[in-house]
């Protein structure tokens, strides 16, 4: 696997762990980073097929990632500010249309791009010392790597307004109430390892029914899609797959599927 300078990359038994590794800058997210992001899922996560499922993390205690690197950030214009936010929200969205499921376990600061990153994943854990917030406006800009698109859908328009735009900081267990969290792990060491056990029970599942999933709920926000279109195209997709032969034959036969992802 390749060496990254920002990033660790571990894959165990079919969990591929990615680490923000920039902890003295509590793991902000530079333009070197957002790309190494980019490379990893390109061609790892989507095309190393012992490759089943990612845990997204930060390193170190502090932080899952504490934001954008504002040294880079102080140097953007409108020219280049365009291109900066555009090229965030295309590794992004790389890794919310990923067929395969992908986990934030977040650790600490997750504020700014940090937030957009774990609210890119399907889904988020966190530590009791968590902290979540997008606080853009107090540098005079708003989210730009997809925050205002998809904190709305996770929390509601009115919440995501009011902390977008006071740019304060919300706990774990407010994000857990307001549907932006799943689970609050006791631990670090307790988050990583929830965020293993749900992966290896997904994982335990038909790999082309879990994609098929992920592809129909963000069809349900994709403007130029008809989620139940989508949803009945999946369906049958599923229904000509050898997992629905093994599956439906398995249950009838009182017996754990062995699924292959055909």
């Amino acid at each position: 696997m390749a060496d990254y300078n920002n990033l660790k990359v571990v894959n165990e038994n079919g969990v591929l762990t990615i680490t923000i590794n920039r902890p003295d800058k509590l793991n902000a997210l530079n333009l070197e980073t957002i790309e190494e992001l980019r490379v990893v899922f390109q061609e790892v996560v989507y095309d190393d097929d012992s490759v089943k499922s990612v845990i997204l993390t930060g390193a170190g205690e502090k932080a899952f990632v504490a934001g954008a690197d504002i040294s880079e950030i102080a140097e953007l214009n409108e020219m280049n500010g365009r291109k900066f936010a555009e090229s965030g929200q295309e590794v992004f969205s790389m890794i919310e249309k990923c067929h395969k499921p992908v986990i934030a376990a977040v650790n600490g600061f997750a504020l700014g791009g940090g937030c957009e990153l774990a609210m890119a994943c399907h889904f988020r854990i966190a530590t009791p010392n968590a902290k979540f917030g997008q606080p853009e406006v107090n540098l005079g800009i708003i989210p730009g790597y997809g925050g205002t698109q998809r904190l709305p859908q996770l929390i509601g328009k009115g919440k995501a307004l009011e902390l977008m735009m006071t740019a304060d900081f919300i706990s774990s267990e407010e994000a857990k109430a307001l549907g932006l969290i799943n689970h609050i792990a006791e631990t670090q060491e307790g988050l990583i390892e929830m965020a293993n056990n749900l992966l290896q029970k997904i994982n335990s599942k038909a790999p082309l029914a879990i994609g098929m999933v992920i592809e129909s709920v963000n069809a349900y926000y994709a403007k130029e899609e008809n989620g139940f279109q989508t949803e009945a195209n999946s369906f049958a997709s599923c229904c000509k797959s050898e997992d629905f032969k093994e599956g439906t034959k398995a249950f009838l036969e009182k017996r754990a599927a062995e699924f292959k992802g055909e």
